[in-house]
């Protein structure tokens, strides 16, 4: 039967050789962030690993911020991937966009209402944020979503869509409507473990059809 990643190991990959990849980690080990909210083996790559990896990735999310990032089970972060959170945001309305009152403590909450709306950033579950991808606050991908290296990626991207440049684009949906549809139905992502382990091969050969024989009953 085919192994599945360690849920509790911070590095959970290693190599043939016995050496541990220590540019990767499982972010629900990695992060302990209360605006944050993570999936089940999703995992970033860093060629230069961060001692704080909720800093890097989202660096404007401060703990008790108006907003949360949640990243779904199964999401593959690439180097580089950084998401700019709601709390980035500067008031727009009037004659300068200078953050004044963050300088002041007694202002502090005035800056924040002024702000407004913080949406919550969203990603759907096996997501694969490639090289130095860049997701704007509020955005929310569906499941199986593909964003290109350095694209710049905002609003809502449906599922199984690929999306390239800046601003990103859809190039192309990954399947025919139905297949996405059987996926969605699906959800292979919150299968137990022995059930996911079974169904690894036809995961990567995406044969649909047979992923859907191994659903669990």
């Amino acid at each position: 039967m085919p192994r599945l990643p360690d849920p509790a190991a911070l590095h959970p990959l290693t190599f043939p050789n016995g050496q541990v990849n220590r540019m990767m980690v499982n972010l629900a080990v990695a992060i302990q962030h209360p605006n944050w909210h993570i999936g089940r083996s999703a995992y970033a790559n860093d060629f230069d690993p961060p001692a704080d990896w909720a800093s890097r990735l989202a660096p404007y999310l401060y703990p008790g911020a108006p907003e949360r990032l949640v990243i779904g089970a199964f999401c593959q972060i690439a180097h580089g991937v950084r998401f700019i959170t709601a709390s980035a945001n500067h008031p727009m309305k009037g004659a300068s966009t200078y953050p004044f009152p963050i300088f002041d403590p007694a202002t502090f909450a005035s800056y924040r209402d002024a702000i407004g709306h913080f949406p919550d950033t969203v990603i759907g579950p096996d997501c694969w944020f490639g090289h130095e991808a860049l997701v704007l606050p509020g955005t929310r991908l569906g499941p199986g979503v593909i964003v290109g290296a350095r694209a710049v990626v905002s609003g809502e991207v449906a599922p199984y869509s690929i999306v390239a440049g800046n601003p990103a684009r859809v190039v192309r949906r990954r399947f025919a409507e139905s297949d996405i549809a059987t996926l969605l139905d699906l959800a292979w992502w919150d299968w137990p473990d022995a059930a996911l382990a079974a169904a690894q091969p036809h995961l990567a050969s995406g044969d649909i059809s047979a992923l859907a024989r191994e659903r669990p009953a």
